[in-house]
């Protein structure tokens, strides 16, 4: 074993499935799918950039208690530091020689947003709106971003081509992307509070303030109930397609009952907000949507 058990540990390398569903989305709203590009890009985000942030966040966290994907935290050293900093040298690398240039400079803007919530000097966990806009923005409409050009730019050109980059900046502001990027947003921002609500206590110990926190765990449990509700009358709005909107609903309906047991559980004892209902809703929740959005993806590929 080349690196510590503690450090592929906080890696959370299966952790990354969980943000598996804003690249299945991206994917199935590509109009340049490739199954080449498809592999690349996936390997990328889920085996590098997103261990990367995982490690380095871990690192300056130095949890004690559970942290997502990991129940009984390993104590961390300066190797996970270094670990996590090669793994986003890996992923820069990789983006820049099979992609392009503008391609790599998008894979370090997202490591420099995730690395500023958990560093001591700037630790945006403090700030329980502004860090939750930023991972909203970060992990939703950027991602989809990232992989948006990514289907679009030539595998291995590593030519900058001015015209193409003029006509992917207008592109930009088309609702064909700018309203599938705000859906991962909307998505991202309802989730996110509800990963944080088995950790109010060691939060509040370390003097961070997350949204959950601030919300408190019913509070949360109805931040994110009406933030699916809002997301999914915006995707309805967006496909303007009944039978599309049918099978999401029946994809991701495992997902509103699980939730809506776990609330009437919380309903009854508080202690039911922990770590391992968490795991099982992420899970359930991300499966589902990969799986969703996967299908669109193989439809539209085969009709």
């Amino acid at each position: 074993m080349i690196f510590s058990k503690s450090t592929w540990q906080h890696l959370r390398i299966p952790f990354s499935i969980f943000l598996m569903p804003v690249f299945s989305f991206a994917a199935w709203q590509s109009s340049y799918f490739s199954i080449e590009k498809y592999i690349l890009i996936w390997i990328i985000l889920h085996l590098f950039l997103y261990p990367a942030s995982n490690g380095y966040n871990s690192y300056f966290d130095k949890d004690e208690g559970s942290i997502g994907g990991v129940e009984k935290p390993l104590q961390v050293s300066k190797e996970l530091y270094f670990v996590s900093l090669l793994f986003d040298v890996i992923a820069l690398l990789l983006g820049w020689i099979a992609f392009d240039i503008v391609f790599m400079l998008s894979l370090f803007l997202y490591g420099l947003a995730s690395k500023a919530y958990s560093h001591k000097t700037i630790r945006l966990k403090k700030y329980p709106i502004i860090s939750w806009l930023i991972v909203s923005f970060f992990q939703g409409f950027f991602t989809y971003f990232i992989v948006w050009i990514g289907f679009r730019i030539p595998l291995f050109s590593q030519d900058f081509d001015i015209l193409f980059y003029q006509s992917l900046y207008q592109d930009v502001f088309f609702p064909t992307f700018w309203q599938p990027a705000l859906f991962t947003s909307l998505l991202i921002g309802a989730a996110y509070p509800m990963t944080q609500i088995y950790q109010h206590q060691e939060d509040r110990s370390r003097g961070d303030r997350t949204l959950s926190l601030l919300l408190g765990i019913k509070g949360t449990f109805l931040f994110t109930g009406l933030g699916f509700s809002l997301a999914t009358v915006y995707f309805f709005l967006m496909v303007e397609n009944l039978q599309i909107f049918t099978y999401f609903i029946l994809f991701l309906s495992p997902v509103l009952f699980f939730f809506s047991y776990w609330a009437w559980q919380v309903l009854q004892t508080p202690k039911a907000a922990n770590f391992k209902n968490t795991m099982r809703l992420n899970m359930i929740s991300s499966l589902m949507m990969i799986i969703c959005f996967s299908f669109f993806m193989i439809l539209k590929q085969i009709s």
